[in-house]
């Protein structure tokens, strides 16, 4: 939520290190919340569950095994003293036989008697986040109109979510966001500032045939990989937070957020014996005016799809004691029909009849140990892309009518304490393929054709002040403080100003 900004008008950016302090400012006012009682979030999921933060969540938004199981029966589990669901049902309760498994994942749950679901106040499952995030770059920025060259305070992204269940069966993630004029404009004059996000909405049950124990639901869902409950999958993995200003760079596949929010997808999927995890989804191209309606840009995605994208997903996940392991692999095959025309020089929304094809193969794994007092998460992604570009290659956008490109992450996370929760994550990511004159450029030292080749490393600390308690307030609010930074060896395929790109990131994420 994954989840790949608003940004300050330039009348503040004389006024950018007062902005800055001021941020500093609210951070330290929040760490000093560890005095007070702790409290309770995300806040839709939490009235609806009764669970704190920490319970689904090692941070925001990695999830634990209860976490998991929650969104795949269908963000539907109740048990909170708020009922979420326009309809009374004891369903999501009792009624649940996944229910009392998912209490197995749940370390010194407090036993609470349980108001009956119809005597319950009824409070819409609505939430809205805000992130408020300094920047600073190791070189000034160029065209970073209407902002400064550097030491920039923004507010984003606004988000606004319904989060919760409909019914006993149906629920939904949705989320609708604020993101306003990057650095140096829109590109085209179908840029927007509000628009429709990771959206997830789910029909989800349990059935038992002979010895199979079944969770088996459907999906329909706007960005490949959102749907997932594993944190290696693109649409979720680290960072969570980047910033707007300057966000990671490097060339990414196209199953790497490519076509989030341009396209809406169906699919079915299963989770066996809580062991073998399958699904299958078919995702296409909203059609132009349609991507503008929602506020999505439709010049945002390479091309048009043509026919129906199929993705995959197949995961093993073996739970002993405190031990979570996870082996999967992934992957999504795109048959892209490139723009004819992005200068708007002719206003065309045509595509080129021939298509560029991406077929996207992924293994991931992760590792889960939960402690008295901590959680350790190990992470790893590698995706291999094929592109057979044969309307690229015919059109001269690419020099070659085949290439390869490889995406590597490798992560490792600490989260230490319960309700004052401080986690530390670190990430090596690398990205190479093949060298290509069209479509990277020139070596600026050998004059060579470049290549896509970018590898660093990330590291971030941030705090959680309200983990895995209550406080007055409670399920209302929550708050997550990171410092974060970024290093790049090497960016597009060379070392020459790549140390220029390095990013610290200040930002304070308040969920409500």
């Amino acid at each position: 939520m994954q989840g790949d900004g608003g940004r300050c008008s330039r009348r503040f950016g004389n006024c950018r290190l007062f902005a800055a302090g001021a941020l500093v400012a609210v951070a330290v006012g929040l760490l000093t919340i560890v005095l007070a009682p702790p409290a309770q979030a995300l806040p839709s999921f939490a009235r609806q569950t009764g669970q704190p933060c920490g319970t689904c969540h090692t941070d925001f938004p990695a999830l634990t095994p209860y976490g998991r199981r929650f969104k795949l029966l269908g963000y539907t589990t109740g048990g909170g003293e708020f009922r979420t669901t326009p309809f009374s049902s004891q369903a999501g309760k009792d009624a649940r036989a996944e229910y009392d498994k998912m209490l197995g994942y749940v370390k010194t749950l407090p036993t609470t008697p349980t108001t009956p679901e119809a005597d319950k106040d009824y409070v819409p499952p609505i939430s809205m986040m805000a992130i408020v995030g300094y920047t600073h770059t190791q070189a000034p920025l160029t065209g970073a109109d209407p902002y400064s060259a550097n030491n920039n305070v923004v507010l984003s992204p606004f988000s606004a979510f319904y989060g919760g269940a409909i019914t006993e069966n149906i629920g939904a993630f949705a989320q609708v966001t604020y993101n306003a004029v990057p650095p140096g404009g829109f590109g085209d004059p179908f840029g927007h500032t509000w628009t429709w996000d990771n959206t997830d909405v789910r029909y989800a049950s349990t059935a038992r045939i002979g010895p199979l124990d079944l969770i088996y639901g459907i999906t329909a869902n706007n960005n490949p990989s959102v749907q997932d409950v594993w944190n290696t999958t693109p649409a979720w993995s680290f960072p969570y937070a980047a910033s707007t200003i300057l966000g990671p760079q490097g060339h990414a596949t196209a199953i790497e957020g490519a076509f989030a929010a341009h396209v809406g997808g169906v699919g079915a999927y299963t989770f066996i014996n809580d062991l073998l995890y399958l699904e299958l989804t078919g995702y296409k191209t909203l059609g132009f005016s349609q991507q503008n309606a929602l506020g999505t840009d439709p010049f945002g995605e390479p091309g048009q799809l043509g026919g129906i994208a199929p993705y995959w997903r197949v995961a093993l996940e073996p739970h002993w004691g405190r031990n979570t392991l996870m082996i999967g692999a992934f992957g999504a095959q795109f048959n892209v029909h490139p723009w004819v025309d992005t200068s708007f020089a002719s206003w065309s929304t045509a595509v080129f009849p021939q298509s560029d094809t991406f077929t996207d193969i992924g293994f991931d794994s992760q590792y889960q140990y939960q402690g008295d007092n901590y959680w350790l998460t190990l992470r790893g992604s590698y995706i291999r892309e094929f592109q057979r570009l044969d309307a690229s290659f015919l059109n001269t956008s690419a020099s070659n009518p085949t290439n390869l490109l490889d995406s590597l992450k490798l992560q490792a996370s600490f989260a230490y304490g319960a309700d004052n929760r401080v986690v530390f994550t670190g990430q090596y990511f690398n990205q190479w393929g093949t060298a290509d004159l069209n479509l990277y450029g020139t070596d600026p030292v050998t004059g060579a054709a470049l290549t896509p080749n970018t590898n660093g490393w990330m590291a971030e600390i941030a705090y959680i002040p309200f983990g895995a308690g209550k406080m007055i307030g409670w399920p209302w609010f929550n708050a997550r403080i990171g410092l974060q930074y970024t290093y790049y060896n090497k960016l597009n395929g060379t070392t020459v100003g790549a140390h220029d790109n390095n990013t610290l990131f200040l930002h304070a994420w308040f969920a409500m």
